[in-house]
C-alpha cells in the first residue's frame, strides 16, 4: 500500500477534517468542557476549533486536543492522526525515524510524537507521575534546531526546548515547550506530577514557586556540578538523567 492510499481519507490530509474527526470520536454527545466536565453546553469562538464553556461558573476556552497528548503541540493535527494510525496498526512497531520519513516531519518532532503516543498507550492514559515517598526529577534541555533558524555556535535560542519529567525507577515524559518561563512549565508539571511527590530540580528561580505546590522540593546547582544523588543518598541517579532521556 502506498503512502497516498494509506492516508487518502480527508482527516489525514488537513487539520479541519482531522479536528472534526477527533470531535466526533471524543465528543459524541457534543463538546465536553475539560475544566468543569459539562457536556454540550458550549459555543464556538472566532478561533478555529476553540469552544467557550457556557456554564456560569466556568466560561473557559477549550478545544478537543486539551488534556490529550496533542495539547500545545505545534505539529499539524492531521500529522498526529497519521502517526496514531501508523503506530496502532503496525504489528512490529514504528520508530521515530520511520515517522520522520513517512510523515515528512523533522526527526525531533517525530521523536516527540512517538514518545507521547507510546506513553499514553503503555499506561492506558497519562496518570500522574510520582506520589507519596516517590521522587520526580524535572529539567529542561535543548535539542535539534528550530525550523528556519540558522545554526549557531553559542546559545540555545535556535534550538527546540524540551521539558522532561523523570520518576526515579519509573516512567519519563518529555514535552516540547516554547520557553522556560513558569507560565510554560507550571501547567505541564501540575498535570503530570502528583502533589504528594518529592520534586527535584536545578537552581532555576522559576522552580521555587512551582516547588511550593509539592510535598517536598530540593534544588541542585549544575554550575557547581552538583548531582541529584547528592541531595538524596538513596539513589545514584545523576542530574544528567533528563538530558539523556531527551536525546
Amino acid at each position: 500500500m502506498t503512502k497516498n492510499s494509506l492516508f487518502a481519507e480527508p482527516h489525514f490530509q488537513n487539520d479541519e477534517a482531522a479536528r472534526a474527526m477527533l470531535e466526533s470520536i471524543l465528543w459524541p454527545e457534543g463538546p465536553v468542557c475539560p475544566h468543569c466536565g459539562v457536556v454540550n453546553h458550549a459555543y464556538k469562538t472566532k478561533r478555529p476549533g476553540v469552544f467557550r464553556c457556557a456554564e456560569k461558573g466556568c466560561r473557559k476556552d477549550f478545544s478537543v486536543t486539551m488534556k490529550t497528548v496533542m495539547e500545545r503541540s505545534h505539529i499539524a493535527l492531521h500529522k498526529w492522526l497519521q502517526a496514531f494510525h501508523l503506530m496502532t496498526s503496525s504489528k512490529k512497531g514504528v520508530s521515530a525515524h520511520q515517522l520522520h520519513r513517512t510523515l515528512n516531519i523533522g526527526y525531533e518532532a517525530a521523536w516527540f510524537m512517538a514518545h507521547r503516543i507510546r506513553e499514553s498507550m503503555r499506561a492506558g492514559g497519562l496518570s500522574p507521575l510520582g506520589g507519596g515517598g516517590k521522587v520526580v526529577e524535572v529539567d529542561e534541555t535543548y535539542i535539534g534546531r528550530l525550523e528556519g533558524q540558522p545554526k549557531r555556535t553559542r546559545g540555545a535560542g535556535h534550538k527546540n526546548t524540551v521539558l522532561t519529567l523523570v520518576e526515579r525507577g519509573g516512567a519519563a515524559r518529555s514535552f516540547h515547550i516554547e520557553g522556560t518561563t513558569v507560565g510554560q512549565m507550571l501547567p505541564i508539571i501540575r498535570a503530570n506530577i502528583s502533589k504528594e511527590t518529592h520534586l527535584m530540580t536545578d537552581e532555576y528561580p522559576g522552580y521555587r514557586a512551582i516547588g511550593k505546590e509539592f510535598a517536598a522540593h530540593d534544588q541542585v546547582n549544575h554550575g557547581r556540578k552538583e548531582s541529584f544523588a547528592a541531595k538524596s543518598p538513596r539513589t545514584r541517579l545523576k542530574a544528567t538523567t533528563q538530558s539523556s532521556s531527551a536525546a
